[in-house]
């Protein structure tokens, strides 16, 4: 779940992650804290935010998986 380090970085801030996944900020945080979610980045002392590239992947890995292997194979072929 990390984003390549060569490539530009956008962060994304908690309202964004929110509309892009759908999920709660609590579940959001409790995901993250079990490894299940990218965790967010500190960006001062008062502020975080997330790789986009890691939620749009994460999001991507979702669908992925409630579709089962067949969804996977045929997405891989295109």
């Amino acid at each position: 779940m990390t984003a390549q380090l060569n490539e530009d970085i956008e962060f994304i801030r908690l309202p964004d992650v929110k509309k892009l996944t759908g999920v709660s900020t609590s579940r959001i945080y409790d995901m993250a804290s079990k490894g299940l979610f990218p965790k967010q980045v500190k960006l001062g002392p008062r502020a975080v935010a997330w790789i986009k590239a890691e939620i749009i992947q994460w999001n991507r890995d979702q669908v992925a998986a409630s579709r089962g292997p067949q969804a996977s194979a045929s997405t891989a072929s295109k």
